[in-house]
C-alpha cells in the first residue's frame, strides 16, 4: 500500500513540474515571438508592442452569421505597414505624469485607464508627450486598431468575436446585463488584469473604449492600402466597448462614434507610433 502511495506521489510531482515547464516554454516562447518597445519619457515606461505589417480583410464577414451591423460590412482588403501598438489603455498616472491633471471619473486608481477625455483632450496629451520623446505617438488609425485587435497577420483569426478569445469573460470587462443596466462592479478596472490577445495585448475588447485617429464613415469609400479614414468629417471613431457595454459592442468588428469634443466615463485611449 505505502509503495502504491509512492508511486502516486512521484507520478503527481512529475506532472506537476512537466505542466511547469511547457508554461515556462510557452512563456519564453511568448516572449520571443514578441518585439516590445519601451519609451522612457516622463518618468514613465510607455510598453509598445510591434505589429508586424501584412493584408487582412477588415469588418464583419459571413463567418459571423447574422451579429453584423451594417457599418461593419462589406467585409474589404486592407494593407499596412509595420507599426507599434501600447501593450496597455494609456493610464491615470501616465495621463498625470505627462498632464498634470485627472480628469478620469474614477480617479485615484493609478492603473486604471484613463477615461472622461475628449479626441481633442488626446490631441493636446500627444503633443505634449511628442515634444519630450524620441519617438511620435498617435492615435491608432481604425484598421490598425481592428488589425492589432485581431491579431496581426500572423495570429489573424476571422472566426473570434473578441480581441484574443470567444469566451468575453477571458479577455474584458463588460457589463453581462443584457438589459442594458450596469454590472456590479460598476467602472474601469486595472489595465492588464485580463488575459491578452495573440499579440500579447490587454483590453482590447471591454474596460474602456479606445479613440481612433480616423473621421467616421462608411467602409464602401475605405481605401484598401495603408488607409487613414477620410480627410474630413464630423464624428471620430472609437472601438473595443467598455465595462459598462454588452458583449455586442465588445466584438472586435464593432464600429461607434462622436464629436471629437466627446468625452465619458467609459472612453479612453491607446497610442501607437510607426517605426
Amino acid at each position: 500500500m505505502n509503495k502504491l502511495i509512492l508511486i502516486f506521489f512521484v507520478m503527481a510531482i512529475g506532472s506537476s513540474a512537466l505542466a511547469q515547464h511547457d508554461k515556462e516554454q510557452k512563456d519564453t516562447i511568448n516572449a520571443k515571438e514578441t518585439t516590445t518597445y519601451i519609451e522612457k519619457v516622463f518618468g514613465l515606461n510607455l510598453e509598445m508592442i510591434l505589429v508586424p505589417g501584412g493584408t487582412f480583410m477588415m469588418g464583419c464577414g459571413i463567418e459571423q452569421g447574422r451579429n453584423c451591423e451594417d457599418d461593419e460590412k462589406p467585409v474589404h482588403q486592407v494593407t499596412l505597414r509595420d507599426f507599434y501598438i501600447g501593450k496597455y489603455e494609456v493610464t491615470q498616472k501616465q495621463w498625470f505624469a505627462v498632464m498634470g491633471t485627472n480628469p478620469s471619473n474614477f480617479s485615484g486608481c493609478d492603473n486604471c485607464p484613463v477615461e472622461n477625455v475628449s479626441w481633442n483632450d488626446v490631441q493636446e496629451f500627444i503633443n505634449k508627450l511628442n515634444e519630450a520623446s524620441a519617438v511620435k505617438f498617435r492615435l491608432p488609425s481604425e484598421a490598425q486598431w481592428e488589425y492589432a485587435a485581431r491579431g496581426g497577420a500572423k495570429y489573424y483569426n476571422t472566426n473570434n468575436k473578441f480581441s484574443g478569445s470567444n469566451n468575453l469573460d477571458e479577455v474584458a470587462w463588460y457589463n453581462k446585463d443584457k438589459k442594458g443596466k450596469e454590472d456590479k462592479t460598476g467602472r474601469t478596472h486595472p489595465v492588464g488584469q485580463k488575459k491578452p490577445n495573440e499579440l500579447g495585448l490587454y483590453d482590447m475588447s471591454g474596460n474602456v473604449w479606445e479613440w481612433c485617429n480616423d473621421w467616421y464613415d462608411s467602409y464602401s469609400n475605405a481605401k484598401q492600402a495603408y488607409p487613414e479614414g477620410p480627410s474630413k468629417g464630423s464624428y471620430r471613431v472609437f472601438r473595443g466597448g467598455s465595462w459598462n457595454n454588452t458583449d455586442n459592442s465588445c466584438r472586435v468588428f464593432f464600429r461607434h462614434y462622436m464629436t471629437p469634443d466627446s468625452k465619458y466615463y467609459n472612453l479612453g485611449f491607446r497610442l501607437v507610433y510607426i517605426p
